[in-house]
């Protein structure tokens, strides 16, 4: 490295000695021709070649600029001896930058480049309507000129790459909901944010880790298999089932996931949503890197299974029956709000055409009870893993103590693990019962657990007196709700009933 600074400030320094000397010869009026003359013959037998990345592109702003100076703030602030500090607006981080003039050489695939921040006065202004800063700024890349094609095609690539993912890890994450009633704010935009804060993480997810790890597994398969999904010519979105009983952290869930992949939220509520065409232009205004959530499907709107709805009305497979049991205006409240949304709307939702209008989103659904939803809403495409969210098993228990307590394991007495673990499972209480017991004593260790134990024999017993039993940690309660989703209708009658709600979609079009 040493050798290589030399021999750089000598090459400098005889170009800077016959610069002077040009400069000194030369009458005024001759004297910049020559030096850019020189200039030029220079470049000529120089082995390096030199890209300028300027701050402003004519009057807009140039965004590989912006690009560079994210991904050198991860090495500068390691590195640098001069450095510049900065917060943007909506970010959580400070950005750490190459000060005035300064330079830093980084290393790509073992290739060495160097970069300098070069920021000189601009000359005085004419009229413009867009004033530019007084200082004119940009970054200059020199490369060895037989490392040129290998540079401009996969280093300026994965800078942008890199860049992208530093101001999405920096950037505040946000939680949309669409707007009541299909109302635009004040920039036309149909959806209305705040900052999501929720603390939610893998790490405080009382689930079983052996299924948390499988989950972030996933999850990561995902975020990083763009050139996965381009190959096999498939959407590069994912769709996830969230099924239990009511307090078993559904929700925390979506918080952990988007903490840990960095994604924005956008929450869904269908009973605002008007028609098929809103619920489309909803789609195409969220951004990548995103989760788009319905909570409680099955509660939203009526677009439950068609079996059961089948079985227990006398309404035939006609005309009738597509009204009233494909559309979503069944239910008393999309009713009142003049909900028209059908079943075929939200199947291309999730898996039709318009579900391809972005890249790297995921879809989640959640749901208290799966055999009511419809079959085609389950499939593989559409939601991708259903994840049985079920009642507190003793390693979740264990991760409610280490949570709310601050007990590890071996700081418990191995009797009271024991007998922990004997009723927990027959206890049947969610990880909100249990965090409720746990908080009210927080400050009081021994306190809480005693009275935890206590509580789930209570529950046990109830159970024990009312013949409900859970048999092998939810394996069964979990394949037995599958079962009942899933055993319904043939493939081929749900290929008829997709294919007429599609057709009455195109009718219900042409009408308007």
């Amino acid at each position: 490295m040493r050798e290589y600074w030399t021999s750089l400030a000598s090459v400098l320094g005889v170009f800077a000695f016959c610069q002077t000397i040009l400069q000194a010869v030369f009458p005024p009026e001759l004297r910049f021709a020559s030096v850019k003359l020189f200039h030029r013959v220079f470049h000529c037998f120089s082995t390096y070649c030199y890209f300028d990345i300027t701050e402003i592109d004519g009057v807009n702003t140039n965004e590989l600029y912006n690009a560079v100076q994210l991904y050198l703030s991860s090495s500068v602030s390691i590195t640098g001896n001069r450095l510049s500090l900065t917060r943007a607006v909506n970010s959580s981080g400070f950005t750490f930058g190459l000060a005035n003039n300064d330079s830093i050489v980084d290393t790509f695939n073992g290739v060495n480049v160097l970069w300098e921040h070069v920021v000189t006065q601009r000359q005085a202004q004419t009229f413009s309507w867009r004033p530019l800063p007084d200082e004119k700024r940009g970054f200059t890349l020199r490369i060895k000129k037989k490392d040129k094609s290998f540079i401009l095609n996969s280093y300026l690539d994965y800078i942008m790459e890199k860049a992208s993912d530093i101001r999405r890890k920096n950037q505040d994450r946000l939680l949309y909901t669409n707007s009541r009633g299909g109302s635009l704010d004040s920039r036309g935009h149909p959806w209305e944010s705040v900052p999501f804060k929720h603390p939610s993480t893998f790490d405080t997810l009382a689930m079983d880790p052996h299924k948390k790890k499988q989950i972030m597994e996933d999850l990561q398969d995902f975020a990083n298999g763009q050139s996965f999904y381009h190959k096999t010519g498939r959407a590069w979105k994912r769709g996830y089932l969230l099924y239990g009983p009511p307090g078993t952290g559904k929700s925390s869930m979506i918080a952990a996931m988007a903490n840990f992949l960095g994604y924005d939220i956008y929450d869904l509520e269908l009973t605002e949503v008007h028609n098929n065409s809103e619920l489309r232009k909803l789609l195409m205004k969220t951004s990548s890197k995103s989760i788009i959530v319905i909570e409680d499907i099955d509660c939203s709107i009526n677009l439950t299974n068609r079996k059961n709805n089948n079985s227990s009305s006398s309404v035939s497979a006609s005309t009738g029956y597509y009204d009233s049991e494909i559309r979503g205006g069944g239910g008393g409240c999309a009713e009142e709000g003049g909900n028209n949304i059908t079943l075929s709307g939200l199947l291309n939702f999730t898996d039709g055409l318009w579900s391809c209008c972005g890249s790297e989103r995921i879809f989640v659904f959640t749901t208290n009870h799966i055999e009511k939803l419809d079959p085609a809403l389950l499939r593989s495409g559409r939601m991708d893993m259903h994840i049985f969210m079920s009642y507190c098993s003793f390693p979740a228990l264990k991760i409610l103590l280490k949570n709310y307590l601050g007990c590890e394991e071996c700081e418990l007495e191995e009797s009271i693990l024991k007998r922990l673990e004997e009723v927990v499972d027959v206890a049947r209480m969610t990880p909100a019962d249990i965090s409720e017991v746990l908080i009210k004593n927080r400050r009081k260790r021994e306190k809480a657990v005693e009275e935890l134990l206590e509580t789930l024999k209570l529950r046990a017993e109830m159970n024990e007196k009312n013949g409900v039993l859970r048999v092998n940690n939810g394996v069964e309660e979990e394949e037995e709700q599958e079962k009942r989703a899933l055993d319904s209708e043939s493939p081929k009658q749900e290929s008829e009933i997709e294919d007429n709600c599609k057709e009455e979609e195109e009718e219900e079009e042409k009408i308007k």
